[in-house]
């Protein structure tokens, strides 16, 4: 891996390969950390700028990363509420900068991929080690049973709570270090010695991801490991040696959640409950009837929507009114990525971002990056459950991992008929 490193290079990329090291070792943790190192990268880009080093802007990768911020921009026009809808600009901002540094700046993504993915990796694990330690430190202070890592007080949000960071989107970076590993361990050929160290990070990302307890996670878990791994890495019996021990590993991890109150609860129970009919007085108030309530208020405006800044706004009056008063206190968008861009910018938001993802899972598939596709996977997935762009570690998952896959490879040289005729009259000349 010492050739991976950017030894060879010259200073300006050498500083870039480390804004881009900082800046994936900080998004398991506070958002502070990240803003600071992009400003930092955005500093360095700018000073280093030089035109004929600048790639093409206007291209399809670079507007498809940055076209969920102009959805944004453009909802502004018509929106009622534009002190919320600037405050969208502000997190979204993100997204529209950081594919303009990957093309103002001459690091070469795809040759320092695998080593930034791989610290990136280890990163994520020490991350979980952190919160294990500190969970069994407390364990210990109040002289509670060791089980007691397994209750509601040591799993889910309350797992992630010692970095402020939300459950699901910590999950997802867990998720893509998971996989990445996965990866080096089935299809590259590496030392015994990272095997080893690989592989015991591999189980440790497993077991945060457990104890992080994400239903929408846990999908694209079992989607991976049991289908998209050994169909793009492997063939013949490897594939299906391969099927069956990942089918064993997820019927233990079945078990084990069926088994324990506590996680039985979380993905059994609150799914349920989730995508229950709304009852009165109901403490826990389903995502179904959020959802149920933002159908309504799509129906009032499907072309245009309501504008950007108006989710929250509109979903609570509504909430108050049909008496989903913990919903309305809190504050609660819809949950739902999907039905967000629906309210917010109607059907024409809603389709430029599924042809975004198309176009993701488009270039992903066809270069068999499982890595990517496993981002494309939880973005699809995960927006089914959760308003991922609305907060800030959604966006920067987002702008970040998007960007940095799509640029990992070059752009496709369109050859135009011109072009091919004058290859072949120079070919026949040269015969």
């Amino acid at each position: 891996m010492k050739e991976l490193l950017p030894g060879s290079d010259n200073l300006s990329n050498k500083i870039s390969f480390y804004h881009l090291l900082l800046l994936m070792m900080s998004l398991p943790f506070d958002r502070f950390y990240s803003h600071v190192i992009l400003i930092s990268f955005c500093v360095h880009t700018l000073i280093q700028l030089k035109k004929n080093n600048v790639k093409p802007v206007l291209t399809t990768r670079v507007l498809a990363v940055q076209s969920v911020f102009f959805i944004t921009a453009i909802a502004t026009i018509y929106t009622a509420y534009p002190q919320q809808a600037f405050a969208e600009w502000g997190r979204g901002i993100v997204i529209f900068i950081l594919p303009l540094l990957f093309c103002f700046n001459t690091l070469n993504i795809q040759k320092y991929r695998p080593i930034l993915l791989l610290v990136f990796a280890f990163c994520c694990t020490a991350t979980i080690v952190y919160l294990y330690a500190n969970a069994l430190l407390t364990i210990r202070h109040y002289h509670l049973p060791f089980r007691a890592i397994f209750s509601y007080a040591f799993t889910n949000h309350n797992f992630s709570e010692p970095i402020d960071m939300h459950a699901t989107f910590l999950s997802m970076q867990l998720l893509i270090a998971l996989v990445y590993l996965l990866y080096l361990l089935i299809k590259d050929k590496i030392s015994s010695a990272l095997k080893i160290i690989c592989s015991i990070c591999c189980l440790i990302l497993l077991a945060g991801l457990i104890q992080l307890s994400s239903k929408s996670i846990l999908v694209v878990l079992f989607l991976m490991i049991d289908i998209v791994l050994p169909y793009y890495l492997l063939t013949g019996h490897k594939r299906v040696k391969f099927m069956i021990a990942a089918a064993t590993v997820s019927a233990i991890i079945m078990v084990l959640i069926l088994n324990n109150n506590n996680f039985k609860q979380r993905y059994i129970n609150e799914l349920k409950t989730d995508l229950s009919a709304y009852q009165p007085g109901q403490t826990n108030e389903p995502r179904l009837a959020r959802w149920h309530i933002a159908t309504q208020l799509i129906k009032t405006s499907p072309l245009i929507g309501h504008g950007s800044g108006s989710e929250i706004k509109i979903l609570g009056d509504s909430f108050y009114d049909h008496k989903l008063y913990s919903s309305y206190i809190n504050q609660l968008n819809a949950h739902n990525q999907y039905l967000s861009f629906l309210l917010k910018s109607g059907v024409w938001g809603l389709a430029i971002y599924l042809l975004v993802l198309a176009y993701g899972f488009k270039i992903a598939i066809g270069k068999r990056d499982v890595v990517f596709i496993s981002f494309m996977l939880l973005m699809a997935i995960v927006s089914l459950s959760e308003n991922v762009l609305d907060v800030d570690k959604g966006v920067f998952f987002y702008g970040f991992f998007f960007t940095f896959f799509l640029f990992s490879y070059p752009p496709v040289k369109r050859v135009t008929n011109s072009r091919l005729q004058h290859n072949n009259v120079d070919c026949l000349a040269t015969n």
